[in-house]
């Protein structure tokens, strides 16, 4: 096989179901699951001999004790109660496997990260050996501050070393973290405070993300007040001073965080203090409580979800292993995301570290202090795998390619997205242009509530088609049910449901057993419910659609958002689209589209009828948006899923009602969005 494409027509960006991608011939070569046919075959493996490949997977990884049992689950909750269990009954420590594991096997003076601050002159390195004596420390910290196995501890820190050596140093001790994104309000991280009953919270004074100053210490202190009205009173703040120690972006102020109260320690000083402190490994039981993720839903409180040891550790190990072809010895390894969000759980902090990996920790954003920013950190430190959002890439393509021009990126050898399906022209000039056509592109689709890929290409075995997720990952069994939860066979759509569980999968939602089944169980009595709709073409491939909320049904025809959106962002001039349904007196619903335009465009009367002449090409008259508004920009959460409930509200014409929006990356797009309203096309 090599790197050419079979009949792929790009003049149009008209893409079917039979175009495909072959491996490039070097990652056939040497990978982890060389060629489809040894895919197919550990697929079958480990769907008929589950119980068999998942020990042999966890016979990679070191157990204090191992079980006879392996993988238990019901989710018929008919029957009985809904659970998944995995090798119940072992002992083992995710972060001794992250740390002490790959010491022992040599991987000591090994750097675990590169660390990139937002400023391009803040670079740091740590190695395997540092990392575990600052986990140590640290854990040591911890338990000088009370906490102790079964806590939950809230971390609400910027993209730094010490964030990791905060994650490691809980599931050391058996405190479960909590991680909340360094950028959501007060009244979130309180609400994440009081549910989990958190009595300790680690953060850092600031940080600054590109120009803007962000003083996390201030926000600290509102979250606290507001959790001590709520009954939960925080017993200690352990601050790191980060942002005395950065470069000051031009034109940023710099962060005074003023008095602090008694609550407050410093990190260093607590370092210090407790330094060469012996603070062994806790061994956890197999199904024990290993963090907390909270997701905001569209109504109703944040859910918290529940991940436990050792079914998470395995699968975080084999995914990042297979989708990655993780390579002990060459790879550089680069995940953007955040620590607040599973994807940095996943692929940033435990997969990377359980395969050994050098890691690139990035503080900055994309585009600061140039849009080449993420493209000059790949050709210094030669990264390999880069793992990123569709979002980053429309926002990055929309500047145009000369800034990709300054860079080779020639280390490069698998590019990821991850967070919601990647329309074809953001697959195609991340093939094309980032990777120069020898790289894999590996659209992943997962869950916070999966906690590892479950749909997913393997670069070295998986022929890729431009918007595909592909195929499911080992051990996963994908099935497509209509609203009456019939199972449809063969090609054809409906929501996406798994009728079998597999390791990594979440064990509740936190204090509330009954939203667990009632969200994922209940819908579809006998399986998983992902909340997402999914298309499988001829050939078994399988294509996200979006939330199953995201389709609209206009005049009796079910219509994918995600598709319409695909077919606007298909336009030269158009960054990014997000399309919600408004009703409609006749048709029920009619599509209406924000459209996002590249830098100096505009939204004239011929280019909204150019959009509509192409929606109407791709995919038929039914989808053509009745109104193209043009957005400055779209309202997102720190993970950058567009929230859909509010432009669902403007596109109604509710100016109130629009519910929570502290979760947003910036809450000003929403007035601008309600005033542009009545200059559309």
């Amino acid at each position: 096989m090599s790197d050419v494409h079979v009949s792929f027509n790009l003049a149009n960006d008209h893409f079917n179901d039979q175009e495909m991608f072959l491996p490039p011939a070097p990652l056939l070569a040497g990978a982890h699951v060389s060629g489809i046919n040894a895919y197919h075959e550990l697929y079958r493996n480990s769907i008929n001999n589950t119980d068999e490949f998942w020990k042999t997977v966890a016979s990679e990884l070191y157990f204090e004790r191992i079980s006879n049992k392996g993988l238990e689950w019901n989710f018929d909750h008919k029957t009985g109660p809904i659970f998944c269990k995995f090798m119940d009954g072992s002992l083992t420590n995710i972060s001794y496997n992250c740390l002490e594991r790959n010491i022992k096997r040599g991987l000591g003076g090994k750097i675990a990260y590169l660390w990139e601050g937002n400023e391009p002159s803040d670079t740091s390195t740590i190695t395997y050996q540092e990392l575990l004596d600052q986990v140590i420390n640290f854990s040591a910290v911890l338990r000088a501050h009370g906490v102790k196995k079964g806590d939950v501890v809230a971390i609400y820190m910027p993209m730094i070393t010490e964030l990791a050596v905060a994650m490691l140093a809980c599931t050391r001790i058996g405190a479960m973290h909590s991680v909340v994104f360094a950028g959501f309000s007060a009244e979130s991280l309180s609400a994440r405070v009081t549910d989990a009953k958190c009595r300790v919270i680690l953060t850092s004074d600031g940080f600054y993300r590109g120009a803007k100053a962000i003083n996390l210490k201030e926000i600290v202190d509102k979250a606290v007040q507001i959790a001590s009205a709520d009954g939960v009173d925080v017993t200690s703040v352990i601050m790191v001073e980060h942002a005395k120690r950065v470069t000051i972006p031009e034109g940023a102020r710099p962060i005074n965080v003023g008095k602090l109260s008694s609550i407050y320690s410093s990190y260093e000083s607590e370092m210090s203090r407790l330094k060469g402190t012996d603070s062994p490994v806790e061994w956890m039981e197999a199904e024990s409580p290993l963090f907390l993720l909270y997701t905001s839903g569209s109504t109703g409180k944040p859910k918290g979800i529940q991940h436990t040891t050792a079914g998470y550790m395995c699968y975080a190990y084999l995914t990042t292993k297979c989708t990655f072809d993780a390579d002990l010895q060459n790879d550089v390894y680069w995940c953007t995301a955040d620590c607040g969000w599973i994807t940095g759980h996943s692929y940033l902090l435990y997969g990377p570290l359980l395969n050994g990996l050098t890691g690139v920790f990035f503080e900055g954003v994309p585009t600061h202090p140039s849009p080449s920013r993420i493209w000059e950190i790949t050709d210094k430190h030669h990264v390999t795998k880069l793992y990123t959002s569709p979002t980053a890439a429309r926002a990055l393509m929309a500047f145009g390619d000369s800034y990709l021009q300054s860079t080779s990126r020639n280390s490069l050898r698998i590019i990821g997205t991850v967070g919601e399906p990647i329309n074809p022209s953001a697959w195609m000039w991340l093939y094309e242009n980032v990777g120069n056509k020898h790289c894999s592109v590996v659209d992943t689709y997962w869950q916070t509530e999966t906690g590892g890929h479950m749909i997913t290409p393997l670069p070295g075995a998986t022929p890729m088609k431009p918007g595909s997720a592909t195929l499911p990952f080992f051990g996963v069994a994908p099935v497509l049910l209509d609203s009456d939860g019939r199972v449809i066979e063969g090609p054809g759509e409906g929501n996406l449901c798994f009728s079998r569980a597999w390791p990594g999968m979440m064990r509740g939602v936190y204090g509330d057993e009954s939203r667990f089944v009632k969200t994922y169980f209940a819908p579809f009595n006998g399986y998983y419910f992902t909340g997402d709709g999914a298309r499988r073409d001829e050939d078994g491939y399988l294509w996200m659609t979006g939330r199953v909320d995201d389709l609209m049904n206009v005049s009796g025809h079910l219509l994918s958002t995600a598709e319409i959106e695909s077919a606007l962002v298909a336009h030269l001039k158009v960054a990014e689209a997000a399309v919600v349904a408004a009703p409609h007196d006749i048709k029920g619903s009619f599509p209406y589209a924000f459209v996002t335009l590249n830098h100096g465009e505009k939204l004239t009367k011929e280019l909204v009828a150019e959009l509509k002449v192409l929606v109407r090409h791709k995919i038929g008259a039914l989808a053509v948006p009745d109104i193209i508004q043009e957005a400055p920009g779209l309202p997102k959460t720190r993970s950058g899923k567009v929230t859909r409930r509010i432009l669902r509200k403007i596109a109604e014409g509710c100016d109130t009602g629009l519910g929570d929006t502290t979760t947003l990356i910036d809450e000003n797009v929403i007035k601008q969005l309600i005033s542009g309203r009545n200059s559309k096309g």
